[in-house]
């Protein structure tokens, strides 16, 4: 692969190379400072598997079936048939893009020396990074404890060559897959299976993915949302700095700061600033900053967890290099993410929900300001972007039901030994589709607002938000006539989610910072 290879500290990587990775699908590979660690580690399980006593998961079975001894030579056996036992994903594969995070924070996990497997384990998921031989994994089957089990052994499964990969966007067998791109499949030994399958990597990729796609969308929101305040002749003093300083939240301080910046020099602003018989903007123009604000507030809150589990430990049990114990825990369990996730659908549909109300305004003439219905130059025979609006509404409402949190929602599995489960899985993919969804209705506010500036003619906006009209207009042009108007839904859809919108403003957005 031609994207450079990213070198990681287990413990201290960050969010923007997370984030780096995930967006340019980067390979990764361990510091040489991970090897002394893994290393004494392995020595200490294989001191373990060699001896009499029970250690879970080196010499007995699996949950249920802890109390159950495995004879020495049955260990290399037993962890294939966890592996196989365990492939019960359904559904459709999941992303190229959200595997490959998910190998790379099985990396990390195993990398910070306290799962005990061979570096062989961690070399061969190197390879497949680097290579780009992508195990297929369902996306359903997890309830994120014990670990995301079942996603994570159609990973290890394609390690030990068994279940499908994707080699040169062709998906074949593992083993064909891992051969054409000059790898070998890796003969598990004690508690490496078990090391694979234990954690929380599933979840906190989706979370992750959730994350960074959230908050592009966030920048993108703030962009449009100076669009709209222009196209409805709205006021830029609630933006005013002092009013933002007296709340004192670092999200709104960041989200007022930035669209003043954009709607500096808007000869469209400075046409009302005086004589306007309006005293205050409906609230989605009036407290953009207090709303989509507060929603970066709570990502970066999110941020906070997800940084802190991106570079954990999560297997069970871990070896605790300096006493030498091999000690059962329950850091697979994956609450932190599941709460973390459940913020995150949260923020997604509120700055969706206020979005939305922008592009009923900007459509409603009772309240758009001299706006024509629906944004048609001829209403009546046209009925320009009426449904556009209405498909906004049908997703920001999905978006409402699917914000619900998932973390509460626990089920007892495995003969009751695993009791309380996060369902952090179902948290973080749903993600997915709120941010299309997201992204879609930023889309349609796009295509109401720059209609509406145009109206404004030959007043302008200012030119920061000119350059974003230009980059809209160059996949979806002015609607003078009703057309089909589907494909102007995606055009834009897909500049929100490129986050293209806010790169053409020639302005920097406020950055996910922790």
């Amino acid at each position: 692969m031609s994207v450079k290879v990213m070198t990681l500290q287990p413990g201290a990587v960050g969010l923007d190379t997370l984030a780096a990775i995930y967006w340019a699908e980067a390979p990764a590979r361990l510091h040489d400072k991970a090897r002394p660690g893994v290393e004494v580690a392995h020595a200490r399980i294989a001191a373990a598997a060699a001896g009499n006593l029970p250690v879970y998961g080196v010499n007995t079975g699996f949950g249920k079936l802890a109390s159950l001894k495995i004879e020495a030579r049955d260990t290399a056996t037993l962890q294939r048939n966890l592996i196989l036992s365990h492939c019960c994903g359904v559904g459709e594969p999941i992303a190229r893009r959200h595997a490959r995070l998910m190998m790379v924070l099985k990396l990390l996990s195993l990398g910070r020396g306290a799962s005990g497997v061979r570096w062989d384990v961690v070399a061969l998921l190197e390879g497949m990074l680097a290579q780009g031989v992508t195990p297929v994994i369902p996306a359903q089957g997890s309830v994120g404890a014990s670990g995301d089990l079942a996603p994570l052994a159609h990973m290890a499964a394609a390690m030990i060559g068994e279940g499908q990969a994707e080699y040169q966007g062709n998906v074949m067998p593992a083993g064909a897959a891992l051969a054409a791109a000059g790898l070998s499949p890796v003969v598990l030994g004690p508690k490496e299976g078990l090391a694979l399958i234990n954690g929380t990597q599933f979840s906190t990729a989706f979370a992750l993915a959730g994350l960074f796609e959230a908050w592009r969308a966030a920048q993108g929101a703030l962009v449009i949302s100076a669009l709209s305040t222009d196209a409805v002749m709205g006021s830029t003093a609630p933006l005013s700095p002092a009013i933002h300083t007296l709340r004192g939240h670092a999200g709104q301080i960041a989200a007022a700061a930035y669209m003043r910046t954009l709607l500096e020099g808007s000869v469209i602003r400075e046409s009302h600033r005086h004589d306007d018989s309006r005293v205050q903007d409906p609230y989605c123009i009036r407290c953009q900053p207090q709303v989509t604000g507060a929603a970066m507030d709570v990502l970066r809150m999110a941020a906070r967890t997800l940084e802190i589990e991106a570079n954990a430990a999560t297997d069970n049990p871990l070896v605790l290099i300096e006493s030498g114990e091999i000690v059962s825990g329950g850091n697979f369990h994956a609450e932190p993410v599941g709460f973390a996730a459940d913020m995150i659908a949260l923020a997604i549909a509120e700055i969706g929900a206020i979005a939305q109300r922008r592009v009923a305004l900007m459509v409603d003439p009772v309240l758009s300001f001299d706006l024509p219905p629906f944004l048609t130059p001829n209403p009546g025979l046209n009925s320009g972007y009426m449904i556009a609006e209405v498909t906004s509404a049908a997703l920001m409402s999905e978006n409402k039901h699917l914000a619900t949190p998932c973390v509460t929602d626990s089920t007892p599995t495995s003969a009751n030994q695993e009791d309380h489960v996060s369902m952090a899985a179902h948290g973080a993919r749903r993600l997915q589709r709120m941010i299309e969804n997201l992204d879609r209705i930023l889309g349609i506010e796009a295509l109401c607002a720059v209609q509406g500036i145009e109206f404004r003619h030959p007043l302008v906006t200012s030119a920061p938000l000119a350059k974003v009209v230009t980059c809209l207009r160059q996949v979806a042009p002015r609607l003078e006539e009703d057309r089909y108007l589907a494909p102007d839904l995606e055009a834009a859809a897909t500049l929100v989610a490129s986050g293209a919108l806010v790169e053409a403003s020639g302005l920097a957005a406020p950055e996910l910072s922790i």
